[in-house]
């Protein structure tokens, strides 16, 4: 299932989160300990403690938003055609059951586009 947004966070989304990540930053300089931090940011202890952590070696840039985990590597023309396969059913690409997994779509994608993604 695809959902509209792609799956996962919006970049508005992920754009607030960074400022979370941020704002963290700022408390550590100021000596705060990650329960004080967690309290206020209204996050769990244990992502502080992670910020901590990633914050200590490599500074305010380490909490930066990288971007989305994955992007897809397919283009349009692609996602239409893959598609377009899906709804043949696994049966029409040699599996013995109509169930489609994870590790069948994924070694569809390969051999059709030569793309690689895990499970």
């Amino acid at each position: 299932m695809r959902y509209a947004t792609g799956g996962g966070l919006t970049a508005e989304d992920r754009d607030r989160r960074e400022r979370v990540r941020l704002a963290a930053a700022e408390r550590f300089e100021q000596g705060q300990s990650c329960g004080q931090v967690a309290a206020e940011l209204r996050v769990t202890e244990r992502s502080v403690e992670r910020w901590r952590r990633a914050w200590q070696a490599g500074g305010v840039e380490a909490l930066r938003s990288t971007g989305p985990a994955s992007r897809c590597r397919l283009v349009e023309d692609q996602l239409l055609a893959l598609d377009a396969e899906l709804d043949r059913g696994p049966e029409a690409h040699g599996w013995a059951d109509q169930r489609w997994t994870l590790a069948r779509i994924r070694e569809l994608i390969a051999a059709m586009f030569g793309v690689q993604y895990t499970v």
